[in-house]
């Protein structure tokens, strides 16, 4: 009986430690996230509460916020730029993101092949998503320039008579669709790594049943790296709807508002006008439109991506 009750001592008090260890490790892992708990709450939940008190409300940053409900919200079915803004900034993703996603697809199938220096390769596609946004403007700026842009210059070499792309409404948009093709390296590499993950055996009893290259890459090739094109649809969607750095250096939004993306909209309103209640009222539009985006793309992809497995 006695060797019992020591056995049953020595249980409760490893039980005892092992409690003290969890909770030891509790505090521990709450201690160690404390940082960006805070960092959250500071920097991105509490000015999110702000700006939705702020959309209702007319606030001029000299002034205190004054609450005028729906008065934001009822400004914009009124307002010509609102709709000029978002006009630009959806014909800008409906035709930058489709054309962004298959030009990514085509270089990573490229990739994909055994060909020699295919890492140097991979390396100089991605490298220009990473390079600064300023900087690739001020670039393009110069290359598009009418006068001694380099792109003109080429055409010239052909014979034919470059436009004014920055200067004429109808060649403005088209410029910027062209320059969202040099950030394709990022895209490029999910999708790299999507296909670099379909498994040879499958092409492989495809090509011995018949199927011919083509019938392998969309019957294969496509399901299987469904997913990846899912992920760089909506972070493809988001991006384009944030718009802002290319048109405020290059464009200012001209001309004649050709290039007013929604985002160098809202910032007008915020910084340039102090309409710090209509721009948070805007933010918040831009917020539901990106939701409903991508609450549409997840629906559509319940029929047509196809997750291992599953």
């Amino acid at each position: 009986m006695q060797v019992a009750g020591v056995r049953v001592r020595e249980a409760a008090g490893l039980r005892r430690r092992g409690l003290g260890l969890r909770r030891r490790e509790m505090v521990m892992g709450y201690v160690m996230l404390s940082p960006w708990v805070l960092g959250f709450l500071v920097f991105t939940l509490g000015p999110m509460l702000a700006s939705i008190w702020f959309s209702f409300s007319e606030y001029k940053i000299v002034q205190p916020p004054r609450w005028v409900g729906l008065a934001n919200y009822q400004r914009m079915l009124s307002d010509e730029l609102f709709y000029k803004s978002l006009y630009v900034t959806v014909r800008y993703t409906v035709v930058s993101v489709p054309l962004g996603i298959a030009m990514a697809l085509l270089v990573a199938v490229l990739l994909n092949q055994r060909i020699w220096g295919a890492r140097f390769l991979r390396t100089i596609f991605y490298l220009p998503s990473v390079v600064s946004g300023v900087a690739v403007s001020l670039v393009f700026a110069w290359i598009f320039n009418y006068r001694f842009g380099i792109l003109n210059y080429i055409l010239s070499l052909v014979g034919v008579h470059g436009p004014d792309w920055l200067g004429k409404p109808q060649w403005a948009p088209w410029a910027f669709v062209l320059m969202s093709l040099w950030g394709i390296g990022g895209n490029m590499i999910i999708l790299l790594a999507g296909l670099q993950g379909v498994p040879v055996v499958l092409h492989e009893a495809a090509q011995i049943d018949g199927a011919n290259a083509w019938q392998r890459f969309w019957k294969i090739t496509m399901p299987m790296i469904s997913p990846a094109i899912l992920f760089v649809t909506i972070m493809s969607i988001i991006g384009s709807f944030q718009t802002f750095t290319q048109s405020y250096i290059m464009t200012g939004g001209g001309p004649a508002y050709a290039t007013l993306f929604y985002l160098l909209y809202l910032y007008r309103n915020a910084f340039n006008w102090f309409e710090m209640g209509y721009a948070s009222a805007l933010a918040w539009v831009l917020f539901v439109i990106i939701l409903a985006c991508t609450l549409l793309a997840l629906q559509v992809s319940k029929r047509r991506v196809h997750y291992e497995g599953g």
